[in-house]
């Protein structure tokens, strides 16, 4: 652990909207059940990108100790989060819905705003 700066969420304050997510950079921030979660202090540089788009204030910058940031752990969980999105544009959870199809024995996925264009052709 060291003494450093890191995104601080108020669950009271929070109403779930997602605005924070898109900001963050390392991902670091995710609705969880209906929250804004920073899902892990090594993903979290302390930036705070997040913090002018909250409209109800959650976000804050609080000096504590915390686990190093992990720039590594960054990359692993960016590749993770990428094979969960959209085959045809490359939207995450994060852009729109993703649905898993099959297709020729192989699981792809496709964002709902593709969702039309892979039905139609």
């Amino acid at each position: 652990m060291v003494l450093r700066k890191i995104i601080k969420i108020d669950e009271e304050k929070c109403n779930g909207c997602g605005l924070c997510v898109s900001p963050c950079v390392e991902s670091a921030i995710a609705i969880v059940d209906g929250k804004a979660r920073v899902i892990s202090e090594e993903l979290c540089d302390g930036a705070g990108f997040c913090l002018n788009v909250c409209p109800t204030g959650a976000l804050t910058i609080e000096e504590r100790e915390a686990a190093p940031f992990n720039e590594q752990a960054v990359i692993e969980h960016k590749m993770r989060l990428k094979a969960d999105s959209c085959a045809f544009c490359g939207n995450t959870q994060y852009d729109a819905p993703i649905l898993e199809y099959r297709y020729k024995g192989e699981t792809k996925h496709v964002c709902v705003r593709c969702l039309p264009a892979l039905i139609h052709g």
